[in-house]
């Protein structure tokens, strides 16, 4: 008799753990793999598992011992409601991300409204705005052109007319008029290197990480495009790395005295956005 699920599938978890992994994660590319549910895998657990199942496992289990991430191995990612396909030339998008998409969403209304993306990556930000306002004119612009395929992949898979440009920052459209500018960027500085995961360190894109000047670089780049292309009522929101609220607050206030800059926190309670609102506001 063969191996039941069960038993084959907490000895992957073990051997994980026992390396200091996540042991969920092969529980988790399994059930993707299986396109199977919690209710599922209760269902089948006792059962036998083929042998097929056992092989498949067990590459997967190889690879993630390597800190590769279970999203690149499956080769897509979840985000905001929608599947987005992943690859080594794409970060992978995070849940602090979707936080950012929805206070966008939450704050603008589905109206002509003239929006850009920089740094799109799988597209994940420009596709949600884009699915969930069908009135915006949405840009993504990303410095990758691997990062475009995907992005434009995703695109035809979930319908979404977005405009994609390859460039750096904002100059590619220097001369257009923008109502709002969303943006992900490269934050990591090198001090924060070491606090990194390794599968992050290893395996997930750099140019998408990393940025100069304490990670501060692309946030000074886009203060300074956006004081050219972003319109007088126009509004910016960014995500930032949790020490960085402050200097991101100080550079876009300096660069826009009469607007409102504010951080923000994700769930966790970390800073985790800057907001550029159309202006001062009381209190």
């Amino acid at each position: 008799m063969g191996n039941r699920y069960f038993e084959v599938l907490e000895r992957a978890s073990s051997f994980l753990e026992k390396q200091g992994k996540e042991g969920y994660s092969i529980l988790f590319v399994f059930l993707e793999r299986k396109g199977w549910t919690k209710t599922d895998w209760l269902l089948h657990l006792k059962e036998e598992m083929p042998l097929t199942d056992e092989q498949q496992i067990n590459e997967d289990l190889k690879r993630l011992a390597d800190n590769y991430p279970p999203q690149y191995l499956l080769g897509y990612s979840d985000f905001y409601e929608q599947r987005f396909l992943v690859n080594e030339h794409t970060l992978i998008p995070r849940p602090e991300t979707e936080e950012l998409v929805d206070r966008c969403l939450k704050e603008n209304p589905n109206q002509q409204l003239t929006v850009v993306d920089v740094g799109t990556g799988t597209g994940a930000i420009a596709l949600s705005l884009k699915l969930a306002r069908p009135n915006w004119q949405v840009t993504a612009i990303d410095i990758s052109e691997e990062a475009l395929k995907v992005a434009k992949q995703n695109a035809q898979q979930l319908e979404a007319e977005v405009e994609f440009i390859h460039g750096d920052g904002l100059k590619p459209i220097q001369d257009k008029k923008i109502d709002i500018l969303i943006s992900n960027p490269p934050y990591i500085g090198e001090a924060e290197w070491a606090l990194m995961d390794e599968s992050v360190r290893t395996f997930e894109p750099k140019s998408a990480l990393f940025a100069d000047n304490d990670g501060l670089a692309i946030y000074q780049q886009l203060a300074q495009e956006a004081k050219q292309t972003l319109n007088p009522d126009g509004k910016i929101y960014l995500e930032i790395g949790f020490q960085q609220g402050e200097a991101v607050k100080h550079l876009f206030q300096q660069v826009f005295p009469k607007k409102q800059v504010q951080v923000a926190q994700d769930l966790s309670g970390n800073d985790r956005m800057v907001i550029v609102s159309s202006k001062k506001e009381e209190g």
